[in-house]
């Protein structure tokens, strides 16, 4: 079997004009998932994104023993008895969703054991938060270095009042899936306040959970007997509307979202509007033009409110295009400027460096003992610049997206590598950057050699 390498050859210089939908929210889809096998009823979950990392879940799913059907973007999932509570390594280490199985594991077989969470590596990521928080409801959870898996067990998880000492969207999401069938009262205090995980309380409460968010980062769950089937339809994925804001803006043109609402994006659209950037709301969604010169914005990553640590990446492209300098802090990931040095490669101004912060425990959201001397925290971006083209490779997800951006808006023609990263979040992304006007091609390596010789 030969086994090709596939990447986008982009040729930059063409305005994004027209009308693009956004995919459902992937970081709803996949827990929706993860909430679905809490019952053994139906669950159906509208405009879900055919992504690669959607598609891992549900094979996870079929092997613990669910059925999921498919119509166009509709997904029905029902899980009527898992007939394992061991996740495999092939398919498990692929994504880091994959550890959150822990929750439905337990509450319904009382014994999981998961290997170590993979997915898109952005700095540690640790996971002992969300351990802690389970151990804290009655799990035992070690982690058993001689085969690479977490071996967790318990006789019923009972309700608890725990704190987490940062913020942890994917720990949130995890101990309020838990809570929702443990026995007596759950509180969570400095919880997470993602657009996203309100969309799961939605899902559960639709299913017969009882969640309540009672104050700023506190979320109360009280335990029920069981849950039932339920529909969800996925809002818009913010991230999505992101990317192609400013891709239409940082090649001057003109591209309306649909369905896209500025209530979920106001930390973006504010910074936009300092930089300059054209965007307006519509019944259909927001239409995202250029307005004239774009100015030089500073921002700082953070969680919700904050201006997300996924939106960053983007918006160093749009700063490449800005007159004067811009600094980006990272404060949410503590190794998040991989796609700096291909953004360097393309002719940007671009200065990796560590800020003067007094205190980094209160700053940064990353646990400091993950820190190392090699990582920056910032960057300072001088522009306009007048990107060109170059060889570059996807490090992640988002930043991948960023600099494929940059090649649309770069003279001449680049070729991207790593674009696996890519289809973890975004579908057939290149055909609606086409349908946009974007010269953009998938090829493999045999395709790409014969194009250029002839053969």
């Amino acid at each position: 079997m030969k086994l090709m390498t596939e990447k986008f050859v982009i040729t930059g210089g063409s305005k994004l004009q027209g009308t693009v939908k956004v995919s459902g929210a992937k970081n709803v889809a996949l827990k929706a998932l993860i909430a679905a096998c809490l019952t053994d009823e139906e669950i159906v979950i509208h405009n879900v994104p055919l992504i690669s990392d959607f598609f891992i879940m549900v094979d996870i799913i079929r092997e613990l023993g669910g059925t999921i059907t498919f119509t166009d973007h509709t997904v029905s999932i029902r899980i009527k008895n898992f007939v394992k509570h061991e996740l495999s390594l092939e398919t498990a280490a692929k994504i880091r969703t994959s550890f959150m199985f822990l929750a439905p594991l337990l509450l319904r077989t009382g014994e999981a054991i998961i290997p170590n969470p993979g997915g898109c590596r952005l700095g540690a990521r640790p996971i002992d938060r969300l351990v802690d928080g389970l151990n804290d409801m009655g799990a035992n959870i070690t982690y058993h270095s001689e085969d690479g898996y977490f071996h967790a067990k318990a006789a019923g998880l009972r309700g608890t009042t725990y704190t987490f000492p940062k913020n942890t969207h994917t720990g949130t999401e995890t101990l309020i899936i838990a809570a929702v069938l443990a026995k007596g009262k759950t509180i969570l205090h400095n919880a997470a306040e993602e657009p996203e995980i309100n969309e799961l309380i939605d899902l559960l409460n639709a299913m017969g959970a009882d969640i309540k968010r009672t104050a700023s980062r506190v979320i109360e769950i009280s335990g029920v007997g069981r849950l039932h089937g339920a529909t969800h339809v996925i809002k818009p994925d913010r991230n999505e509307v992101v990317t192609f804001a400013i891709a239409a803006i940082v090649t001057r043109g003109d591209v309306l979202v649909k369905g896209a609402r500025t209530n979920a994006l106001k930390e973006f659209l504010d910074k936009l509007e300092q930089a300059g950037g054209g965007y307006e709301e519509t019944d259909d969604g927001i239409r995202f033009f250029a307005s004239g010169d774009l100015k030089a914005v500073d921002i700082e990553t953070g969680p919700h409110p904050g201006f997300m640590t996924d939106w960053q990446a983007p918006w160093a492209i749009l700063m490449t295009q800005a007159k004067g300098k811009a600094i980006i802090h990272e404060t949410v990931f503590e190794d998040k400027f991989g796609y700096i040095a291909d953004l360097k490669k393309m002719g940007a101004k671009v200065k990796l460096f560590n800020p003067d912060v007094k205190d980094r425990e209160m700053v940064y959201n990353f646990n400091l003992a993950d820190d190392r001397p090699e990582f920056f925290h910032a960057v300072q971006i001088t522009g306009p610049t007048q990107l060109h083209n170059a060889v570059a490779t996807m490090v992640d997800l988002r930043a991948g997206a960023a600099i494929v951006t940059a090649a649309l808006a770069a003279k001449g023609t680049s070729t991207i590598f790593g674009i696996d990263k890519l289809d973890r979040g975004y579908e057939d992304f290149e055909k609606r950057v086409r349908a946009l006007g974007g010269n953009i091609k998938r090829v493999d390596d045999e395709a790409f050699r014969e194009e250029k010789t002839g053969d």
